[in-house]
């Protein structure tokens, strides 16, 4: 059976419940019914109830009570036998055969684990050693590119200051031949006539 709870009208009687179902709208809460307090009074039907254990039969009671120290016996005896053979087993690889032989393939497994550990150390070196001289014969072509580069750039302003100091003596040619010729028209005899 499911119960609407209204976001004003809560009607919970525990106070965590109210607490997390009353500031959310209508929620759908199932009903439980739980155990009674010591404090609740007892039903009106179970107010005259006597409480009578139920009858028990003393040959079957005996009878359970053997078995029950029997098994309780034989669980003891296997709960030991179990401890004891993992305490022996715990014994012999401490300090039995079982040490000897496990201290044996450690020390094996170290040094096949040291061997590969330095053929990995060399192989690295090499790889090492490989980028090392692969980057300095980088370093090496870029200075000599970068040195012919500047050269290249160098004769490029060399010429091109060249050109323009022939460019100014043209053009300083062009001017006195200019200027010569402006002396000569503009030097005029006394009746105005160009020479």
């Amino acid at each position: 059976m499911f119960q609407v709870i209204g976001g004003k009208s809560v009607q919970v009687t525990t106070a965590a419940a109210a607490r997390l179902l009353a500031p959310r709208s209508s929620v759908l809460v199932e009903a439980v019914r739980g155990r009674k307090s010591r404090t609740d009074p007892k039903a009106k039907s179970k107010e005259g109830r006597i409480k009578v254990p139920p009858p028990v039969d003393p040959v079957e009671m005996v009878v359970l009570k053997e078995r029950y120290t029997e098994y309780q016996l034989i669980m003891r005896a296997l709960r030991l036998e179990f401890k004891e053979e993992v305490l022996r087993k715990k014994y012999e690889e401490e300090t039995g055969s079982q040490a000897e032989e496990r201290a044996r393939q450690e020390a094996e497994e170290h040094r096949a684990l040291m061997a590969w550990n330095d053929q990995e150390n060399l192989r690295l070196l090499k790889i090492r050693m490989m980028r090392i001289q692969r980057e300095e014969e980088e370093a090496e072509r870029k200075k000599i590119e970068a040195v012919l580069k500047r050269e290249q750039e160098h004769q490029e302003f060399i010429k091109e200051k060249e050109k323009e100091i022939l460019q100014l003596q043209v053009q300083c040619l062009y001017f006195l031949v200019l200027f010569s010729f402006f002396l000569s028209c503009f030097s005029a005899d006394c009746k105005g006539n160009c020479t």
